[in-house]
């Protein structure tokens, strides 16, 4: 039992880990951010299309009332993903990815509009530690500058991804959480097909190699490992050991693309962190 919570274990930090190469491949890709979305998410929904088929998992949609809300996550999905690239080229991997780690937080306060759960004031003050940490990210409040502007796309990413969770968790007791991933990048393909024809591909040959790792490491293995660890921790643990993306994030960025964070961004990126993990281990506690 040991060596299988060990092995468990281990496959969810591995799929940590592929996330957060998310952060570089998004800064270095040389294409236009919506180009980078749709080939992710075209070769993605291939992936896992193939992954399904020889699961035998079953990937229809039961009811047509469904169909909507999916439409819907799928769209704040793309959302989510296109703002945080545009935060990865304006700012840099370590104030895009921490800026996106708001998530948590921001979830736990719109919560209450979703459903029967009234706002816990801790939630209040864990962000209020969010912005201070925001603050501190931030070398200057200018709007004219990129890292500023790099953490408002952060900061709506990170709402857009929450807003998707929450829509998509009515989903997922009765769908397989791969196949609605795969439902949600199929969409998105479609969606976003006219980008390919209205901005600039030149170049994709030669970036198609690292387009093909964030398709197939980051987003069909990565995320489907990450959904399949659900099965054997709580979302909570989940998210705590997930809270380690943005600084294997940072590594990854400072070995391949020779990004070195500064002090704010230690210091903020704590405060951010921090909020995380206390509110993971917080929930843990509640359900227990």
């Amino acid at each position: 039992m040991k060596n299988q919570h060990s092995n468990h274990l281990l496959l969810l930090a591995l799929a940590t880990l592929l996330i957060s190469t998310s952060g570089a491949l998004g800064k270095f890709i040389d294409l236009p951010t919506p180009v980078i979305i749709w080939l992710r998410c075209a070769l993605g929904a291939l992936f896992l299309f193939i992954f399904c088929y020889f699961k035998k998992f079953n990937i229809k949609i039961n009811a047509k009332k469904d169909i909507p809300t999916i439409i819907l996550s799928a769209l704040l999905l793309g959302a989510h993903w296109i703002s945080y690239f545009y935060a990865l080229k304006l700012s840099n991997v370590a104030i895009g990815m921490l800026s996106l780690f708001t998530f948590p937080v921001i979830t736990a306060l719109l919560e209450p509009l979703f459903g029967k759960s009234k706002l816990d004031p801790i939630h209040i003050v864990l962000g209020v530690i969010v912005l201070i940490g925001i603050y501190i990210l931030a070398p200057e409040f200018n709007f004219e500058s990129d890292h500023v502007k790099g953490i408002l796309f952060g900061l709506f990413s990170a709402i857009c991804y929450a807003l998707r969770n929450l829509i998509l968790k009515q989903h997922v007791q009765r769908y397989n959480g791969t196949v609605l991933m795969m439902h949600q990048i199929m969409i998105l393909s479609v969606i976003l097909l006219p980008v390919m024809f209205l901005m600039d591909t030149g170049n994709i040959k030669s970036q198609l190699p690292y387009v093909i790792i964030l398709a197939l490491v980051t987003t069909a293995i990565g995320h489907s490992l990450f959904i399949h660890s659900l099965k054997y921790f709580t979302v909570s643990t989940a998210s705590i050991i997930g809270s380690a993306q943005p600084v294997f994030g940072i590594i990854i960025a400072f070995i391949f693309l020779n990004e070195i964070p500064t002090s704010n961004t230690f210091i903020g990126g704590a405060l951010i962190l921090a909020t995380v993990v206390i509110e993971s281990v917080r929930s843990k506690k509640a359900r227990s």
